[in-house]
């Protein structure tokens, strides 16, 4: 298969060095955290999203939270807290990317087997629209791929961030038209509040079953990323004779 055409602004992969095992770790610390704190944020919000809205974007910043507690916010707090919450795992992904190249893609690869062939076709993508792409979806893949494709460190965060901006803004707008019904869910959801933290408790730990029964759920594999991305590293290595 023929290998995307990298940025014009990409770096050489040659002068890439991987971390120390002991520092990635480190670097992957955050993102465990931040998966945790998403997990709380996915049980609590029936009752985060009418008492502590800031609280609740500051776990998890998805689309839904976003909107349904847009209008609860001043700006300054809206688009400050929402943007640290978006931007703080991107420099990982976009680093591992960066360090690892085609290892940390298939390690992505194996991470979401049922993504696999989406991914390979924003890989093909990302080659040719790589800077609308970083704007316009700065997820954790599309920030894999900008890392493996060598683009700029600078380019990369200017796009990201101006992209996230423009999310946080595009949502609030959202939440401006439509807060009458916004604010009558949230009034069913604080009436109910118990029943929906009941039902998201057991919606989250049917998710995290796999977290705990060997590798296969998300924190389990970040916490063993730096053994497989070795174990890559040792299998590419070329044989000795």
């Amino acid at each position: 298969m023929t290998e995307p055409a990298r940025p014009s602004d990409s770096t050489d992969p040659g002068t890439r060095t991987p971390p120390s095992r002991h520092t990635l770790k480190l670097l992957v610390a955050p993102v465990i955290f931040l998966v945790i704190c998403s997990n709380v944020a996915n049980v609590m919000w029936p009752t985060l999203q009418e008492d502590h809205p800031l609280l609740l974007i500051a776990l998890s910043s998805i689309n839904r939270y976003l909107i349904l507690v847009s209008d609860q916010l001043g700006a300054v707090e809206y688009y400050a807290v929402g943007t640290m919450r978006l931007l703080v795992s991107d420099p990982l992904f976009f680093l591992l990317g960066y360090w690892y190249g085609d290892r940390a893609l298939e390690w992505m690869d194996r991470k979401a087997p049922t993504y696999g062939p989406m991914l390979r076709k924003f890989q093909g993508a990302f080659g040719k629209a790589a800077w609308p792409l970083v704007v316009i979806a700065p997820n954790n893949f599309i920030c894999l791929f900008a890392g493996a494709a060598g683009m700029r460190i600078a380019w990369f965060f200017a796009l990201n961030l101006t992209g996230t901006v423009g999310r946080l803004y595009m949502i609030r707008v959202l939440g401006d038209t439509f807060s009458s019904p916004i604010d009558g869910f949230q009034e069913f959801v604080g009436e109910y509040r118990w029943w929906f933290i009941a039902g998201s408790a057991v919606v989250v730990a049917i998710s995290l079953r796999n977290e705990f029964g060997g590798r296969g759920g998300e924190i389990d594999q970040l916490v063993h990323l730096d053994e497989e991305l070795a174990s890559d590293a040792d299998d590419s290595a070329p044989d000795a004779d």
